[in-house]
């Protein structure tokens, strides 16, 4: 904002001395218009000093993704955003044969296990029990009665979620790569922290009598932002968040409006 163009300072009148317009006045003055010295950018300084920017989910510093931020009115949107629960979504990779101290690939490693016996259908027979066991939980924290017409109308809007804070529940997850020892998920998840998806990771590994560490966990999603929507560093310029914002304002406001009426 303060490397566009300023507008001019502030003009005001002043009476300056001037020569008389005949030989009986040496000197008078005249009413001139000046600018404001107090106006001017060499003593003003920067127009723009503080700037409220929020932050949305947070994430942490072995994560990367879609991280929402709210400028100014955005801070009031983020809350509204926030009581919604919407879903997030992550591609988690993660290593077999390795565990550490963190549940992540630097931390310190505590043991090294064989993985040889583990094959794609053993691991999607793990990750069917982890969200059947997570669906259970997610009906249980959302509070409606499933026999009940409320119900079915949430579930074919896709609204059936805890409106409230609960524990992490991961609604969805399903294995997009495997090549031993590496393997790649898609978790779609509430009230997550990108630790809790670390230890999902290493737990997966010890269900299959092996272990595993997290090697990189990535938001594609939150809520109705997607990576279309992220804007690089190189992009963080005036007109690129101007017309991030304008873009977004529309989906923002629908799926508020759809969820908290």
């Amino acid at each position: 904002l303060n490397a566009l163009p300023q507008r001019a300072p502030r003009q005001q009148i002043r009476f300056l001395p001037a020569p008389g317009k005949d030989e009986s006045k040496a000197m008078e003055l005249v009413a001139t218009r000046v600018p404001m010295l107090a106006d001017h950018p060499l003593v003003r300084g920067p127009r723009f000093r503080r700037l409220k920017i929020g932050a949305g989910h947070r994430l942490d510093t072995k994560a990367s993704g879609v991280f929402v931020l709210g400028i100014g009115h955005g801070n009031k949107l983020l809350t509204y955003l926030y009581n919604c629960h919407l879903t997030k979504v992550y591609t988690v990779g993660g290593l077999f044969g390795k565990a550490t101290d963190d549940f992540s690939d630097t931390g310190k490693l505590v043991e090294k296990t064989t993985f040889d016996h583990i094959t794609r259908e053993k691991l999607e027979r793990i990750l069917a029990v982890i969200q059947g066991t997570n669906h259970k939980a997610l009906l249980l924290h959302s509070n409606i009665d499933m026999k009940t017409q409320e119900a079915y109308e949430l579930a074919v809007k896709g609204l059936i979620r805890p409106m409230e804070k609960s524990p992490p529940i991961i609604t969805a997850i399903r294995c997009l790569q495997f090549t031993l020892p590496e393997f790649q998920l898609e978790i779609h998840c509430l009230h997550e922290t990108q630790q809790y998806l670390r230890k999902i990771v290493h737990e997966i590994g010890l269900e299959l009598k092996s272990s595993a560490v997290c090697t990189q966990v990535r938001r594609i999603r939150d809520g109705v932002f997607t990576l279309d929507d992220a804007l690089l560093r190189t992009q963080w310029d005036l007109q690129s968040i101007q017309n991030a914002i304008g873009k977004c304002q529309l989906k923002v406001q629908t799926e508020i409006e759809k969820t908290l009426g």
